[in-house]
């Protein structure tokens, strides 16, 4: 079924506002709960993907149940998570694509975290609830962040702590115009907007290795989609 215009002017809206230079890296964060509304908040600031170790004892898997779904609100819809093996490789692998990666660990070499640059290709590392980012992993990022804590708790819940840095990302690039104009490339735009507006046909197309339609300004296919086979 084809979106409404009005369903499909939002999903443009939502895309030209996305950031493909801003991202996080969950080193297994194990709870469905928090894990889920840190994805929440990936959608609100306009992040399009995401990273994650997943538990040792776990998959990703484990967290697409009733939990990650309620909590959510279905950002994960919008939200794609990449899974990596350990944090430190995803790191590495991640600086070699240009992102500086900021760690959110104590240690002698910790700045506040409003401190960085988030305009640049920035990922945010966020370590498991009990334990945090490990020693190693946080050597091998770029910077080491922390938020000020007043009271008697040393730290806030993880999902609590990415909210907060991510929407310091947000508002240093409100301030340079970043959401303006859009970030991604015109080829990503179209390819997404036809997988959200159409995400029952969407999948017959990359089985077929056929290349999407062409989308008019309300949504509409340009062109009959393939009829699937009974």
């Amino acid at each position: 079924m084809a979106p409404t215009p009005e369903r499909y002017a939002k999903i443009r809206r939502v895309l030209s506002k996305r950031q493909p230079t801003l991202t996080v890296l969950m080193d297994e964060v194990n709870k469905p709960h928090n894990l889920s509304a840190i994805i929440r908040t990936c959608d609100a600031v306009g992040v399009p993907e995401a990273h994650a170790v997943p538990p040792k004892h776990g998959t990703l898997a484990s967290f697409e149940g009733h939990t990650y779904e309620a909590t959510s609100g279905s950002a994960h819809k919008w939200v794609k998570v990449h899974p990596h093996a350990d944090a430190v490789s995803a790191v590495r692998e991640l600086q070699a694509q240009g992102f500086q990666v900021l760690a959110t660990h104590l240690s002698q070499r910790s700045v506040d975290y409003r401190e960085p640059d988030y305009t640049k290709p920035t990922c945010v590392l966020l370590g498991a609830e009990k334990w945090g980012v490990s020693d190693e992993a946080a050597e091998a990022a770029d910077a080491n962040i922390v938020i000020p804590m007043f009271g008697m708790v040393q730290s806030l819940n993880v999902s609590v702590a990415a909210a907060t840095i991510l929407f310091e990302a947000q508002r240093q690039r409100l301030a340079a115009g970043m959401y303006e104009e859009p970030q991604l490339s015109p080829e990503e735009l179209h390819r997404l907007s036809f997988e959200w507006g159409y995400p029952d046909l969407a999948p017959g197309y990359r089985e077929r290795g056929e290349a999407y339609p062409a989308l008019g300004e309300e949504g509409e296919l340009l062109r009959e989609p393939v009829s699937r086979p009974e």
